[in-house]
């Protein structure tokens, strides 16, 4: 069986989370580190962060510190992330922190790359229930779980992949659209892209059916509410290797019509596993804050919707007047990589 690195940042943890460690990873050979000063000696990766009442491990913050100073430093790395806490707060904001940092660093994640144990491990109920074991017990199988992915994770190649481009600009004023047009413009011919706008109302948010309703349109691959969603984008989500999605930085966060995209895509989730389908995105500040925009995607669409998160998914650029992006210094280099990264990742 393949190694993993198990890297545990900083102070003394819970007799729960070191248990849970041992049980859950039992069999499997491991490297225990405790920070990283290069590159690691496997390349699969187990990050296992526990936090105290107040959400805080210095050591994980060094380990912070050190992924975003060290481009390339996990290159060709596969990781996941246990975050461990004592109460219901901060464990999903390390843990998409994390990914950030160890994603910009070159480590890509499978879909649904955290086990997040809040300190009652009452977001276990239902795993629980379905396993048919209390809830420490489902918080180890999760770990196993999440450990046996990362060790077998190879994302599919094609010779010519199929991309989605969803966005909700406009052409003539978009930065966002303007850098998309050069990534694009690189591309060629090498991949099948689909591009599709959800402007000017075109998008109704998800209202939260019940599972059953949900469930019962999924499986007929609609939704109840309808519109371009179903019509467009679900079969287009459905043949693609990737979705690139294209992020003009709205206070902080996705736009109103992206955000109703990605929440309507939970009926097509109850059916059609997007495990081997990558995400992307291409960001643009008009100020600051385009890493909480990745964020956004990290937690939205892989640690929730179970996209493959690839090294370096996504290209954070701030700009404001309209036209200002591609007139960025070194903006060309940058696309030329972003565009070499995509077809690495998706090309055979």
């Amino acid at each position: 069986m393949s190694a993993l690195t198990l890297i545990c940042p900083g102070q003394t943890a819970s007799h729960r989370y070191a248990s849970a460690l041992r049980e859950g990873l039992r069999g499997i050979p491991c490297q225990i580190v405790t920070s990283l000063a290069g590159p690691p000696e496997t390349q699969r990766l187990l990050f296992a962060v526990p936090l105290d009442e107040s959400g805080v491990n210095h050591g994980y913050y060094d380990l912070l510190a050190f992924l975003r100073t060290h481009p390339g430093v996990l290159a060709g790395c596969v990781g996941g992330i246990v975050a461990d806490g004592t109460g219901d707060l901060y464990t999903k904001a390390a843990a998409r922190e994390l990914t950030l940092a160890a994603n910009s660093a070159g480590c890509a994640f499978p879909g649904r790359p955290l086990v997040e144990a809040v300190g009652s491990l009452s977001n276990f109920t239902v795993q629980a229930k379905n396993a048919g074991c209390n809830l420490e017990a489902a918080y180890r199988l999760a770990i196993r779980d999440l450990a046996e992915r990362i060790l077998r994770f190879a994302p599919p190649k094609s010779e010519k992949p199929k991309l989605l481009a969803l966005h909700a600009s406009s052409h003539r004023t978009s930065n966002t659209l303007a850098l998309w047009s050069g990534v694009r413009e690189r591309l060629g011919d090498t991949c099948t892209v689909t591009e599709i706008g959800l402007r000017n109302g075109t998008v109704t948010d998800c209202r939260g059916c019940f599972y059953s309703a949900c469930l019962h349109f999924g499986e007929r691959g609609e939704c109840f509410y309808g519109g371009v969603i179903v019509k467009e984008v679900y079969p287009a989500v459905r043949e693609a290797d990737a979705v690139i999605l294209l992020c003009p930085n709205y206070n902080d966060a996705l736009s109103a019509n992206l955000t109703a995209a990605v929440n309507r895509l939970t009926a097509l989730y109850r059916t059609t596993s997007f495990a081997n389908k990558a995400i992307f995105g291409i960001v643009v500040s008009g100020y600051s804050g385009g890493d909480l925009v990745a964020r956004q995607l990290v937690s939205a669409l892989c640690m929730n919707k179970g996209f493959y998160l690839p090294p370096d998914f996504c290209l954070l650029e701030t700009a404001n007047d309209a036209g200002t992006a591609i007139r960025l210094p070194g903006i060309d280099e940058r696309l030329d990589g972003f565009a070499a990264n995509i077809l690495n990742c998706l090309r055979q």
